[in-house]
């Protein structure tokens, strides 16, 4: 009897998603001679090779080419639709506010949305450097506590003309309304939160239409002018026939306002636009989409007779998201329970690097191994070993398992699309579920075409205990985890008999981890 040589990993990938085991597998991760290459630049298997894992990669080019792209898809889609207006792309800094990132989106020309005091209170002191320009709109969401009042009338007096308060309650009117400065404000539509009944959580936000009426006269005669309107239905909304019928109805709201207050001038979708990062195979049409959602403004705008408004979009999770990949190595296996996959226990902790599995139902990652390709593949579920809490798996339970090479324990993984909230929920330096420290962590950024590099060794175990209120021993005592923590781990050339060890901060090793230089 023959028997069938079982599937390989490589093979399984190309039968479920149509990608080779070699090129483009997303729009930002390829595989090119048996390593994995994100943006198209940093080769992740060699970077593994020299730090090896746990460790987070930040590549913050990826930023640039997202915000590129988008710009580029709106203008196809301006030119298609004859659009008269304007496209706007602003980054919603709630996704991210690690300074590379927000630094990134600005210098690629996003404009800039907050939700709290906080992110207002980092704008003020972009705007006073100089790297968050005059001409850039601030659209400052969400309900607002005296504090957040306070920063955004500081960040007007201080003489930035661009910041608009999207008024989120009747109250905030009242508290900002003798603002000495002229204000630029904007009002959310409650009706679109959770116009289809999707998104509940969204419903606590934004005014009803007998609200905003009673803005637009408030704001009448004062030296104040309402110029946003703002309708926000959800995140990652991947339906494109949904997205543009719930969003219709807010464009017949814009137009009846405008046929009242002259001054109103930009229609805000929102943000929802999805990411790639989540699922192989992911498709989204999104010059489609944003052609179609402009001849319906431009439509509707002409049979109300009113003009049509300058868009703005507000990208959170698609800015982000894929700029960053954790490595994680699988540290040990355990069998599953009879007829049930297989423990692969990684050296991490999945409720600390992956909180939106938890926290969002049905939250997907792009897993990818980087190497086993040619192994037969197996269905596979994922703990951290660093946590005695049943909660820290991922898939979660009722999820279909992973299908990854039999390699076991050595294989290092890269969970893709954590660029977007992951860090921000599981928060940076402090301490985290079970004391698990944060991995060591490498951020590219490109400067005059050149890829440059800074490291940032692992948490220590001294720093997390004082925070707890504990007082350091004498000589503490270690974390024993894959290696000790140093700043930088030497870096192995990936070819030659000779392999000679080079620091990640020279500009030789940069031509070896990066691609297409």
């Amino acid at each position: 009897m023959v028997q069938l040589k079982q599937q390989t990993y490589g093979a399984y990938i190309q039968d479920c998603y149509g990608v080779d085991g070699e090129g483009e597998l997303t729009d930002f991760m390829a595989r090119k001679g048996g390593d994995l290459i994100l943006g198209g630049r940093l080769n992740l298997s060699e970077l593994a090779r020299g730090y090896g894992a746990p460790l987070e990669v930040v590549y913050t080019p990826q930023i640039t080419a997202q915000v590129t792209r988008m710009g580029a898809w709106a203008e196809q889609a301006r030119l298609r639709s004859e659009y008269p207006g304007r496209f706007l792309y602003a980054y919603a800094t709630k996704a991210n506010f690690a300074a590379e990132a927000v630094q990134t989106a600005l210098r690629a020309g996003a404009h800039y949305e907050t939700s709290a005091a906080a992110d207002v209170i980092i704008a003020h002191s972009l705007f006073r450097q100089g790297q968050l320009p005059d001409d850039r709109l601030i659209c400052c969401n969400g309900s607002k506590e005296p504090n957040y009042i306070d920063a955004i009338r500081g960040l007007r007096l201080d003489g930035c003309e661009g910041v608009v308060p999207v008024l989120d309650d009747l109250d905030e009117l009242e508290a900002l309304i003798d603002t000495p400065l002229p204000l630029r404000f904007g009002v959310r539509e409650r009706a679109a939160g959770n116009r289809d009944g999707r998104h509940p959580g969204n419903d606590r936000f934004g005014l009803s239409i007998d609200e905003i009426e009673a803005v637009a006269a408030r704001l009448a005669g004062t030296r104040h002018e309402l110029a946003v309107y703002h309708a926000m239905i959800g995140s990652q909304v991947e339906d494109e026939a949904h997205f543009l019928a719930t969003l219709r109805d807010s464009v017949l709201g814009y137009c009846r306002l405008r046929r009242l207050v002259p001054s109103l001038r930009y229609f805000n979708f929102g943000g929802g636009i999805p990411t790639t990062g989540y699922r192989l195979g992911f498709r989204f049409d999104y010059a489609g989409f944003l052609t179609r959602l402009m001849a319906t403004i431009r439509e509707t705008c002409a049979a109300y007779d009113v003009p049509a408004p300058d868009l703005i979009g507000e990208f959170g999770r698609y800015t982000v998201a894929t700029h960053s990949v954790y490595l994680l190595e699988v540290g040990a296996t355990k069998p599953g329970q009879p007829g049930q996959p297989d423990w692969y226990l990684v050296n991490g902790s999945m409720m600390v690097s992956l909180p939106d599995s938890i926290l969002v139902e049905g939250q997907e990652f792009v897993i990818l191994p980087l190497s086993g390709w040619d192994r037969p593949v197996k269905p596979v579920r994922l703990a951290g070993r660093r946590t005695c809490d049943s909660d820290d798996v991922y898939p979660r339970p009722g999820c279909a398992p992973l299908m990854l090479p039999d390699s076991g324990a050595g294989l290092i993984l890269a969970i893709c699309g954590v660029g977007a909230y992951q860090q921000m929920i599981s928060g940076r330096g402090g301490a985290h579920h079970c004391l698990s420290p944060e991995p060591g962590r490498v951020i590219v950024s490109e400067e005059d075409g050149r890829l440059v590099s800074r490291y940032v060794p692992q948490q220590d175990q001294v720093t997390i205990m004082r925070l707890l209120g504990y007082q350091p021993q004498p000589v503490p005592a270690p974390l024993i985890f894959d290696r000790p923590a140093r700043e930088p781990m030497p870096f192995r050339a990936a070819a030659g008999p000779a392999r000679r060890r080079i620091s990640l901060r020279q500009p030789r090793l940069l031509r070896q981890v990066a691609t297409g230089d």
